[in-house]
């Protein structure tokens, strides 16, 4: 095990798997964020805050903005996970250090370029090239 923390590949990937991670956290606030200024919510416990039923009847509705940055971090967790289980996997294996690196690169890249397409609405196929 002392052997593997000593690796610089297992240390890159630690790196590089905490951008994500810290990415994909952030998307949760995000979320958040949209729900409560467009005041759309998916729960009728969430309208606690609403004088009367039309006006919670009004909040329980979807909204496109509060949607695309729901689905984009579904996004990160369909992606991140398997990215955290199998870079780890390919840590151990002992790659050369040069190749490990643009993988976690290219992956770090594409799902910090996939974010950004998808919440600015760049027409596609930007989102499909990341």
């Amino acid at each position: 095990m002392s052997q593997l923390a000593e690796s610089e590949v297992f240390l890159a990937f630690c790196t590089y798997a905490t951008i994500v991670i810290l990415k994909m956290l952030l998307m949760a606030p995000l979320t958040a964020y949209f729900r409560i200024t467009k005041k759309v919510f998916s729960n009728p416990e969430d309208t606690w805050l609403a004088a009367n039923a039309e006006e919670k009847k009004k909040m329980l509705c979807t909204d496109e903005d509060v949607e695309r940055v729901r689905r984009c971090h579904l996004n990160d967790l369909e992606n991140i996970v398997p990215f955290l289980m199998i870079g780890l996997l390919y840590s151990i294996t002992g790659p050369d250090l040069s190749t490990a690196l643009l993988h976690f690169r290219v992956f770090v890249d594409s799902r910090i370029f996939h974010t950004v397409a998808y919440l600015a609405c760049l027409p596609q196929p930007s989102r499909g090239l990341s």
